[in-house]
């Protein structure tokens, strides 16, 4: 099929996600067709650097031999047998190998298909495990959650999410939670010298006052990622496991998008030695191939759902395609790749030279913050750099900058006015700054000087 062809079937049959379908009928849709490396190409035969690694899941380029070799072998063996009370040999190996690499003390995997689905099932399991342990404490049933975060779809996921954007049409399907602060500095409002700490400060008070109901607190380690790369200070992330270790209340990470080498280490917790109780990955676990996700807990927090069988402490949960044996096979060779290509070595002069070249941008008039955790950056462009005034969503100005780079042959999806850049680690410092300087000439271009 042609374009033209392809163009109108898309438009007559598909519903695509976090899109505004009477734009879409509207516009000429870019329709992807392959990959190759750090590129992808349109039916017509353009060639556009993934910038945002197809949405924050490629890790080691596209087509990448080793993981096309892998998921071949296993189609030849077997695709997929269930997981519910049988087992199949990827998913054993790869539940090996994410306890030999992740943080602290998480030694048991519970396998999903996407990043919702791993924090709904975080936290139904730390929501169950209050019900079960020895000393049960029925009256945690709540959970402690950030403003402007985002953990997924799921009405769990949704329930814990703080962007009004996203969720308020859905407010009357969800459970209530504790909402805290997250430290927000560039927007924030408080006299205190360094304003995360009056958000420590209002998260201890609903501790104080609330920890005796409080099944756990989840939250997005050092980086919000959808809701403009919002980045914490130094030492936030460390503290809040500190109060949750100080209430007894379980430390859910959610590392969806943080984990496998985004933020320059393997999980993003790592930079501050924090050690969850429970861990949610996602994205990058098959190197971007298929969708496969993880929960990880603790030997204390496993071991609460143990008994005879007519106790019913079964987890109660699964899914069809849980421990698919394509999608391990996908991670465990990607997984294999880190090793193989010293990819977290590697990334360090990567993620120097994007700081260094992000410099200039502070001083364009109309980029207002610059936020960045290794390989994840936001650029949040404003108005009035003064005020800090933003520009109004009907100006979309962060979608025209990612429309002149998209012609430009770079693959962009702003958050409102913040431009991300999430590309994928195998991205080349030529490509890196062959990016970074066409990106500074299409904000001069959208914005003025």
């Amino acid at each position: 099929m042609d374009y033209k062809q392809l163009e109108a079937l898309d438009k007559q049959y598909l519903w695509h996600p976090f899109t505004q379908m009477q734009d879409w009928l509207a516009q000429e849709p870019i329709i992807m067709a392959q990959g190759m490396g750090n590129y992808l190409f349109d039916v017509n035969g353009k060639k556009y650097l993934d910038a945002i690694s197809s949405l924050w899941v490629n890790i080691h380029g596209h087509n990448r031999v080793e993981i096309n070799e892998a998921i071949i072998r296993q189609v030849q063996t077997v695709s997929h047998s269930t997981l519910l009370g049988f087992a199949n040999v990827p998913s054993i190996l790869l539940a090996e190998k994410l306890v030999a690499i992740v943080p602290g003390d998480l030694v048991k995997v519970f396998y999903s298909d996407s990043g919702s689905t791993s924090v709904e099932i975080a936290l139904k399991i730390a929501f169950q495990y209050w019900q079960q342990i020895a000393t049960p404490q029925r009256n945690k049933t709540k959970f402690i959650s950030f403003k402007n975060a985002y953990h997924g779809d799921t009405i769990g996921s949704v329930s814990v999410g703080g962007m009004d954007d996203f969720h308020e049409t859905y407010k009357q399907l969800l459970f209530e939670t504790y909402e805290a602060p997250y430290p927000y500095c560039y927007r924030c409002d408080s006299s205190e010298s360094r304003c995360s700490n009056t958000c420590f400060y209002k998260l201890e008070t609903i501790m104080k006052e609330h920890h005796e109901e409080i099944a756990g607190l989840i939250i997005e380690p050092r980086i919000q990622g959808a809701s403009g790369m919002i980045t914490s200070p130094p030492g936030f992330l460390k503290q809040v496991e500190t109060l949750c270790r100080e209430y007894g209340i379980l430390l859910i990470v959610d590392e969806v998008a943080t984990g496998f080498g985004r933020t320059g280490k393997m999980f993003s917790c790592e930079h501050e030695g924090v050690s969850p109780d429970i861990m949610c990955v996602a994205k990058g676990l098959t190197g971007g191939y298929l969708p496969l996700a993880a929960t990880l807990t603790t030997e204390a927090v496993y071991q609460a759902f143990l008994g005879e069988y007519n106790e019913k402490k079964t987890f109660f949960h699964g899914h069809s395609y849980t421990g698919n044996q394509l999608a391990c096979s996908a991670a465990l060779a990607s997984l294999d790749l880190f090793e193989k290509d010293r990819v977290i070595e590697t990334l360090q002069n990567k993620i120097a030279l994007l700081t260094s070249l992000l410099v200039p941008f502070r001083d364009l008039c109309h980029v207002g913050d610059i936020r960045q955790q290794g390989l994840m950056v936001g650029i949040e462009l404003v108005l009035d750099k003064r005020s800090k005034q933003a520009y109004g969503w009907n100006e979309r100005t962060g979608i025209s900058v990612c429309k002149d780079m998209l012609d430009k042959g770079f693959l962009l999806r702003p958050l409102g006015n913040v431009i991300v850049l999430v590309p994928p680690l195998s991205i080349a410092e030529e490509e890196i700054a062959d990016l970074l300087e066409n990106l500074k000439q299409s904000i001069i271009k959208v914005t003025g000087i």
